[in-house]
Parts: structure tokens; sequence; C-alpha cells
């Protein structure tokens, strides 16, 4: 039934029949919906294929409960990685992978993005996709790299962060490790779910095709040859598929070397749609692990200013603004399941109000994605390791660091009356 409805509202607008358009889509810097505003509260659930899948890691009974849970909560978009990259048995990587080499797909993961699709669809919930990582944890550029002949790239766990990051500087400059890259986008944006017969470029379960997670210069060097990457990026996906929008997943101006003209460059750009920001209060320095409650007013106040300088640019392209990554850890900085939210609570809190706000005014601050969904995961160690349950951390990050679960109340609580006062606009 649910194929059989997609297919007839596909065809009547191919003929010109006023129907309305099942695609999320934006309007004089608005985002609509089902012929209304559409402002949301949403998650970032970036292991969503693989939990998908029938081989290594899927658990398709969990995926359906974990959809059912946060479809009663009133979260109905979903931020989500369509696979990772390269060999398997790295530490601190995802896996299993999608793209083993370049070209060379595993099909079980492919499934399991299929089922996913087909699970949201009936739910009526949509998926920002991910096709690219700047960060090692799925491969993304250090992958591309390899195989465009720079040699064996460097991990964080092994070199540490900045000769990582010096390391994938190289990615913006290096043509053939991008030609690596827009063959998979052909690829993924040519596929056809096999579960429902929909193509990928006409499923109303797809609200955005996003470029990368985090993409970065890495060297103000760098700049101007990023720039160019992201504007052919984003020129090749809208050739692909005309129906859905296109981000970036950038950061910011944190994610562009602290430049916010060269965010406002590639948020202009003609085939982006809307524009995004993450935000990372510990990470940036502005709570610290042994008081991140007595901190957190001035990371409100930082967030809100980091917010604002974004929302100006945004007013002038006439774009939305999401802020589709944000955590804080739990309290006292641990990570056990059950230890107290009191500071993550309150942040989440504030972040929500200012969306809320932006809501009743009409404002261009249109949505947000925590990070990130944990659910029913049960942590086995604080390193991820093959065969634990997956969460909202990923491989690289402590488990339970910014995992939202079942078991954390308080923190659903506060979602969940963000959305109710949402909803009553």
């Amino acid at each position: 039934m649910g194929k059989l409805f997609t297919l007839l509202i596909a065809a009547l607008m191919a003929v010109g029949v006023g129907a309305q358009t099942p695609f999320v889509t934006v309007s004089d810097g608005h985002f609509q919906r089902d012929g209304k505003p559409y402002y949301y509260v949403g998650t970032n659930f970036w292991y969503g294929a693989i939990l998908g899948s029938q081989g290594q890691g899927g658990n398709r009974e969990r995926l359906c409960r974990e959809l059912d849970a946060m479809k009663r909560l009133g979260i109905d978009n979903l931020r989500i990685l369509v696979g990772s990259d390269g060999r398997r048995g790295v530490k601190t990587k995802v896996e299993p992978t999608l793209q083993v080499e370049p070209g060379v797909y595993n099909d079980t993961i492919l499934a399991g993005l299929d089922y996913l699709l087909m699970e949201m669809g009936k739910r009526h919930m949509v998926a920002v996709l991910y096709l690219n990582n700047s960060w090692e944890w799925s491969g993304g550029y250090g992958f591309y790299l390899e195989h465009a002949g720079a040699g064996r790239q460097p991990r964080p766990d092994d070199v540490g962060y900045p000769a990582f990051m010096a390391a994938m500087a190289q990615y913006a400059t290096n043509n053939r490790a991008h030609e690596l890259f827009y063959d998979y986008v052909r690829f993924i944006l040519s596929r056809t779910n096999r579960y429902t017969g929909v193509k990928y470029t006409d499923d109303p379960a797809i609200m955005s095709w996003q470029i990368g997670n985090e993409p970065r210069a890495f060297s103000r060097e760098a700049l101007p040859a990023f720039e160019q990457w992201i504007s052919e990026a984003a020129r090749l996906m809208r050739r692909l598929d005309p129906n859905h929008l296109i981000s970036i997943g950038s950061e910011g101006a944190w994610g562009c070397e602290g430049d916010y003209g060269v965010w406002e460059r590639i948020c202009s750009d003609k085939n982006v749609d809307y524009c995004n920001i993450h935000l990372w209060p510990y990470n940036w320095g502005w709570a610290k692990a042994d008081s991140l409650w007595e901190h957190l007013p001035a990371a409100c106040e930082n967030t809100k200013d980091y917010i604002d300088r974004h929302v100006a640019i945004c007013n002038r392209l006439k774009k939305p603004l999401v802020m589709e990554e944000f955590g804080y850890p739990r309290d006292g900085f641990q990570f056990a399941l059950g230890t107290p939210t009191r500071g993550r609570d309150g942040y989440y809190q504030y972040v929500f109000a200012l969306v809320a706000q932006n809501a009743e005014q009409g404002g261009c601050f249109a949505g947000c994605n925590f990070w990130g969904w944990g659910g029913e995961a049960r942590p086995r160690h604080e390193q991820w390791q093959v065969g634990d349950d997956y969460c909202g951390d990923p491989a690289q990050e402590a488990q339970g660091l910014n995992s939202v679960f079942a078991t954390d109340r308080s923190t659903l609580d506060v979602v969940r009356q963000q959305v109710e006062r949402m909803q009553i606009r």
C-alpha cells in the first residue's frame, strides 16, 4: 500500500495534477512539509542503516522499536550515515563498512538502508543522509585519499588529531579523491529501494542529501579549493536528484577555519537549499568535565552568540538554518546508563527553546538534531568493540558520552515537551 501510494503521488506530480508535493521543500527561507511550515526537533541516528541490515550488527526488530519510540516522542527527522568506508577491523572506526573499496559495496548494508527508508516512510519520518565524513570514524576523507594514491593515511588514535588534520588537508586539492567520491554519490543517488520499488530520487522518506559529516578544509590555505569542491558536489547532487533538498553538513564557521565569510559563500551556492551548524560546548572548551553544571550558563551564552551570528547570515541568504549536531556530557563526565543528566537537560531545554521561539516568530532557525539517539543500547565497553550494541556515540567516542538512552527519562521529557510546544503553534 505504501509503495502504491508513493507511486501514485509521483505520477500525479508528473502530469501536473495539483497534487501537494510529498517532499520537504524550502520556500522564501522556510521549510515546508505537507503544505505547512516545518520546524522540528530531531536526532542523529547514524547507525540506522547498519541496524536495518541482516548481516553483522543488524537488528531489524530493534530498529523498528527505536523508530516507534522516536515517533511517540514526536521525533520525525533523523540524520543518518549512508555507510562507512574501507577495511574492517580498524580500531575506532564504524563497521561493518558499506564501501569496502571504491566501487565495491557491501550489499547487506545497502539492504539495511533500503529497509530503514521503507520503515521510516511508513511512519512519516524523514532522513537527512550524509555521504562523506572528514573524520576517521567512518572512513571518508582518509579512505578516498588512500585510494587516490596519497598513501596510507594516519589515524588520530595513532598520531593525535593535529597530525591527522594536517594530513586530511590534502583532500581539498586532491581531484582524484573527489572523483572517487563522486562515483559513490552517483551510485547511491541512482539506486532503487528493493523493498518498495521506489527510486531514491522519488522517495519522500528522504529530506536531504548531505555532502558529508563536518566537511572541513583543515587549513586556511586549502579553503579556496574546499569551497570549489563543495560547489562541485552540490551541483552533481542537484543534477542527479531535482526532488530532494541538498545541504552541506557543516559545523558553521567553526568548520571553516573560523571564517564566517567562507561559510556564507558555501551556503550561498544556488544548489545548497539550507544551512547547517554543529555545536559542542565541551569539545570547544566552553564547559569543563569537572564543572559541566557550573559552566552551563556560559555554554548557553556562547551557544546563543554562535547561533545568532549564523542566523544573521541565513537571513541575508533567505535560507533555513538547522543546528543538526549538539551534545552535552552527563553530569560528572560519567558514561554509564542511569547517571545524572542535569546539565544536559538544561542545555537541551535552552537550545529547544531557541528553535521554538523562532517557530513562533516565523524565523529561519528551523530545527535541531541532538546527538545522538542511544535508545535501547546497553554499552558493554567504554571503547566500542565488534558485537557491542550501537548507540549514539561512534566507535572513536566513549560509549555513553553523548547518547540519550531510553532510560534517560528526564531528557526524553524535555524532548517531548518541546515537540508538543512546537506542534501547538
